[in-house]
């Protein structure tokens, strides 16, 4: 599959030439983009700076709307009933659609959507306080078989997750739910929490050791923390792959679907959106046109439903 992946400096030596004007099919009044997180957390914080890049692209407001929930799987369930007119899309991770339909009874498939490009990468990892008394994934295990924890979750994916690892492990786990990163920040560091899920809020602490990353759920690890090791390295099958797209309500035409793969391509080279993605929230720019995005999220699909088979 050929995906482009672009790193801080790629992108920024990308950004000599002027932007491009938006062609095709535009906006008439202003837009609304929905994100399925709770404000605060990485997906939120990439999102309020994309729409201020998508208002210089389109030339109209973009308001941001947070519907948090399973993971966007209520902003995916709400979304099937916008209107296919462009002006309302969604911002998000593909775990509404590649894994909580796996793990929860859910009432859209991956046939209901349009999707229009793909422009970040995913760092789900779990994270622990700086100055908790486990400082790697093994150190955890360990304490946790002779301990009672708590885990802040976000999603359901993660957390049935951490109930098969604390299953096979013997470990007595007693589940947190949160509506975000914005909300397992204050848990972890107030210490009301063990450990917690993190789709990327970790980025704003680890550089002052407030939080420390544990492992990564997704197959390879971060860029920005080559020594982290996965999950499926240390010998746990379970991995959260996921990327951040555009979504579009069903039946959007072709123009306009084509009109967002042309702002992600803007985006993906914007320096505003590039220095919060790279800089700020630690996550890779990844550039996937419209067709590549679909395919991806199918053959995710494909890799968790047969997973969580075995």
């Amino acid at each position: 599959m050929n995906r482009r992946t672009l790193l801080a400096a790629a992108a920024i030596a990308a950004l000599a030439a002027p932007a491009a004007q938006a062609e095709g099919w535009q906006p008439s009044r202003p837009m609304t983009m929905v994100i399925g997180f709770a404000p605060g957390g990485s997906t939120d914080i990439q999102g309020r700076v994309l729409a201020r890049v998508l208002e210089e692209h389109f030339g109209q407001p973009v308001n941001v709307v947070n519907q948090p929930g399973g993971g966007g799987a209520v902003a995916l369930t709400r979304f099937l009933n916008a209107e296919p007119d462009g002006h309302t899309f969604m911002f998000g991770v593909q775990l509404g659609l590649t894994f909580s339909p796996i793990v929860t009874e859910v009432e859209y498939e991956i046939d209901d959507f349009r999707y229009a490009g793909t422009l970040v990468g995913g760092q789900f990892g779990v994270v622990a306080a700086g100055d908790a008394p486990y400082q790697s994934f093994q150190e955890l295990i360990a304490y946790g078989q002779e301990n009672p924890m708590t885990y802040a979750q976000q999603l359901p994916m993660d957390e049935a997750i951490m109930r098969a690892i604390a299953e096979q492990e013997g470990i007595d786990l007693a589940i947190v739910p949160t509506g975000g990163g914005g909300g397992v920040a204050p848990l972890l560091l107030g210490g009301e929490v063990d450990f917690a899920f993190s789709g990327g809020v970790h980025s704003q602490y680890t550089p002052t050791g407030e939080m420390n990353v544990l492992a990564f759920l997704t197959r390879e690890r971060s860029p920005f923390y080559p020594d982290v090791p996965t999950l499926v390295e240390l010998g746990y099958p379970y991995a959260m792959d996921d990327f951040r797209s555009f979504f579009l309500p069903p039946g959007t035409p072709d123009e306009i679907v084509a009109a967002f793969e042309d702002a992600a391509r803007f985006a993906v080279e914007n320096p505003q959106f590039v220095e919060v993605t790279v800089d700020n929230t630690l996550h890779p720019i990844v550039f996937m046109d419209a067709a590549e995005t679909e395919a991806t999220i199918r053959e995710i699909r494909a890799a968790n439903e047969a997973l969580m088979a075995d």
